[in-house]
């Protein structure tokens, strides 16, 4: 079984880190300042001592040497002494503190220096009268002659004592501004974040209408506050659009229904006698369920190509045959409808696509067509072939489409006029279902329209047959 982590507040969560940021800064300051002072500081008094050796040994000269001694035991308050092997002996100590008496140590470093045959060796002395401690480090600069270099090491325990109570203050105040900073900051960053998730939870309801404003210019809040706002306008288009497509399907099944109901009546009632009128009244009842059928494969179609269910089956067929085929199923139109269908094309044209969606697309453009051709009652089916390319149109006579509702054509069931009425052919999803099945082949597609002059629909298929055969 697995357990849930407990959440926490961001409020807490930046309390909690910067308090534990303070926390270790303060506890480095205590290690280097108090509990490690003893050995920063004696190492850099080896590191000085190291120094003024590196500095004698480059300028070592016997003959010239007691001024550069001098000058080095002044500016480093050291003590220096050159001793050779014969006994001759050169003290340098301005101070006269930096040298250490063999008498007053319980270690004569010397000697021991001497007898060790090494160039160079570091001691901690103490003064056995005044318990001072020396450092010394001893270096040999010939076969005969050896140097000793000095420096006291200072009691600092005033100083580790003075740099305590400091600390403690420092720490309570550090800790005491951590806090208050904390929750200041806190307080500006869950602010923002808590007015979101108030208008959020809002959208959640149901509510479009909420709007995701802060009062913080932060970067991230504001991005974050910019994508829920465009999420929101996108569910509100959502919502509308679910809310018209119910409407609109709702409508064109209860007509059919109604009609089918109140013929079927009236041919129980009254006509069942009359043969003539049984007929026609069973012809409308029929025609009403051709409409049923159409809706519901209709949907189901759309549903199946926006949830990507209906793979594509692609394959070599002939575009011109296929278009032919499709306006003889509009034919009856021509008879009952004084409908025109003007297509020229005669050149078997090869393509690559799924057929049977290709077929739908053609089907309800042209669908969309007769809904909305001008009286002269024209539509025009056209096939431009162009470099590796083909473009399909289809043209209507009609009163043309706004400019502002041809980003919206494509949705379903959307009218420049929002008063819903039946298509003469078709459901009024014809134009979704376009747009999907050209998305699916990746095929580009588009409207352009004209006022009063008609509109034109069009796609264009990637001659992939074409292209190799020109290779």
């Amino acid at each position: 079984m697995k357990f849930q982590k407990k959440s926490t507040s961001i409020n807490h969560k930046i309390w909690r880190y910067l308090i534990v940021f303070s926390v270790i800064i303060l506890a480095l300051l205590w290690l280097f300042q108090v509990f490690f002072i003893n050995q920063y500081y004696e190492w850099f008094k080896t590191s000085e001592i190291k120094s003024a050796a590196k500095e004698i040994i480059k300028n070592y000269n016997p003959d010239e040497f007691s001024s550069l001694l001098d000058s080095i035991s002044y500016n480093n308050n050291m003590c220096i002494e050159l001793r050779t092997s014969l006994g001759g002996t050169y003290t340098t100590d301005i101070n006269n503190r930096a040298c250490v008496n063999v008498g007053t140590s319980a270690f004569n470093y010397k000697s021991d220096f001497i007898s060790s045959n090494k160039n160079h060796k570091t001691y901690k002395v103490v003064n056995q009268k005044y318990g001072n401690e020396t450092l010394i480090y001893a270096l040999k600069l010939d076969d005969t002659t050896y140097a000793f270099i000095s420096a006291s090491l200072v009691p600092i325990s005033s100083t580790t004592d003075i740099l305590q109570n400091q600390l403690t203050i420092v720490t309570i105040l550090v800790l005491l501004l951590a806090w208050v900073t904390a929750y200041f900051m806190s307080k500006k960053i869950s602010k923002p974040i808590e007015q979101l998730t108030k208008s959020a939870k809002e959208l959640s309801n149901g509510n479009y209408q909420v709007t995701f404003e802060t009062n913080e210019n932060i970067t991230e809040i504001d991005e974050l506050k910019q994508t829920l706002n465009q999420a929101k306008d996108e569910l509100a288009k959502t919502d509308e659009l679910r809310r018209d497509l119910m409407a609109n399907v709702s409508h064109d099944l209860k007509t059919p229904l109604t009609m089918i109901k109140a013929y079927a009546e009236m041919v129980r009632d009254i006509t069942y006698k009359d043969k003539e009128k049984r007929e026609e009244n069973l012809n409308v009842i029929i025609d009403e369920t051709d409409r049923l059928n159409l809706l519901v494969s209709d949907i189901l179609t759309l549903s199946s190509v926006e949830s990507n269910v209906g793979n594509l089956k692609m394959e070599e067929f002939d575009l011109t045959e296929l278009i032919n085929t499709i306006i003889k199923r509009f034919q009856i139109l021509e008879i009952t409808e004084n409908y025109h269908f003007i297509w020229k094309q005669k050149k078997p044209i090869l393509v690559h696509a799924d057929k049977q969606k290709i077929e739908q697309v053609i089907y309800n453009l042209m669908t969309n067509a007769i809904n909305y051709t001008g009286d002269d009652n024209k539509i025009y089916i056209d096939v431009e072939e162009q470099e590796n390319d083909i473009k399909v149109s289809v043209r209507d006579t009609g009163k043309g489409i706004k400019e502002s509702d041809l980003k919206h054509i494509w949705d379903k069931y959307y009218k420049s006029e929002k008063k819903h009425k039946r298509n003469m052919v078709g459901t009024g999803l014809g134009l979704s279902i376009v747009k999907n099945i050209l998305k699916a082949h990746h095929f580009e597609y588009g409207v352009s329209s004209i006022q009063n002059k008609g509109t034109t629909f069009y796609f264009i298929i990637t001659n992939q047959t074409k292209k190799e055969s020109e290779k």
